[in-house]
């Protein structure tokens, strides 16, 4: 009988993840590839010592209960952990790591996808030609916005929204952004500017999420935030879904109290709200910001060198909850 902990995987995560986890641990893993039923999923994590779960399985006290007193480690294959309860697993001793850095370029990349592709009408052209409709060259025809020059409003300025920021040099905009600590290499390297959030809403052409949520993000950006902004602003949100109250952004892109809007997640995804499919003026992904192979690779390296290094005793690069390496799990 093996003498192997066990390790529990939520996907078919990318080869070098389980290449490097066999030689210390029985995985058992979701075959499936898809969102197991939470029964099963409580049945199966049963006993496992490590959970690598990917951002749509929610760890809670439920499932930290069903894993049981061997649980030592969540290896969040993600950066964003809003799926887990981190103050619920600091008290039960659980490490939690995730995986930072990564992501920054692929992310910053979609947003820009995002940006250019809701404000030269892309999305929209396509959706024409493929439908057949007849058109012809005016000087009113299709009609965007330009990007060259306007004020790029970057909102949580971390890794992502510096890389974000970095991109728009080639375009000669004015960065400002909304973060609750100055970040000095964005504001020496790219003259950006710290303002506060409402005076963002109001001068940013283009305002781009990149916040993490929170109890204090979610909804941040609602009826009375599109109310602050400019008729003329497109928003992009890469972060997480909830940080936007999206019935109040569907309001503001019919009403036209904004010009645009591209998403790549969304409140209650992968179920849309239907009114989002009626909406011209918005350019919609399956959140697919970290969808590279180098990047969901590097994801996978990272994710497995985090349980390598709490098994040494190291702090993991990921490590989100510090306190808890204090605490012997004996893993």
């Amino acid at each position: 009988m093996s003498q192997k902990k066990i390790m529990y995987l939520s996907r078919n995560f990318p080869a070098i993840l389980t290449d490097m986890m066999a030689p210390h641990f029985d995985l058992r893993i979701n075959e499936a590839d898809i969102l197991e039923s939470r029964a099963t999923f409580l049945k199966k994590i049963e006993g496992a010592s490590v959970l690598v779960v990917d951002s749509r399985v929610k760890i809670d006290a439920e499932a930290m209960q069903a894993a049981g007193p061997s649980l030592a480690m969540i290896s969040n294959y993600a950066v964003g952990y809003n799926n887990i309860d981190i103050a619920e697993a600091t008290k039960r001793g659980i490490l939690v790591t995730n995986t930072p850095g990564v992501v920054n370029d692929a992310t910053a990349d979609i947003a820009w996808g995002l940006l250019f592709s809701i404000a030269r009408r892309v999305a929209e052209g396509d959706r024409m030609i493929r439908k057949g409709q007849s058109w012809e060259w005016t000087p009113k025809f299709f009609l965007g916005k330009d990007i060259v020059g306007r004020t790029l409003g970057i909102i949580g300025a971390g890794r992502v929204g510096m890389m974000m920021a970095k991109r728009s040099v080639g375009f000669n905009m004015n960065v400002i952004y909304a973060d609750a600590y100055p970040n000095e290499i964005m504001e020496k390297t790219l003259n950006a500017k710290r303002v506060q959030l409402e005076t963002l809403y109001e001068m940013a052409d283009f305002i781009s999420v990149h916040t993490p949520l929170t109890p204090e993000t979610k909804h941040m950006i609602n009826d009375e935030a599109f109310d602050r902004m400019k008729t003329s602003a497109i928003l992009i949100n890469t972060s997480r879904g909830p940080v936007v109250d999206e019935k109040a952004l569907i309001r503001a892109l019919k009403s036209g109290k904004i010009w645009g809007a591209g998403l790549d997640v969304f409140e209650n995804e992968p179920i849309l709200n239907a009114d989002l499919f009626e909406l011209e003026n918005l350019v919609m992904t399956p959140h697919i910001g970290t969808a590279t192979e180098q990047t969901r690779y590097q994801m996978a390296e990272l994710a497995a060198n985090n349980v390598l290094d709490f098994l040494q005793g190291k702090v993991p690069k990921g490590i989100i909850n510090r306190e808890v390496m204090s605490i012997n799990k004996n893993t």
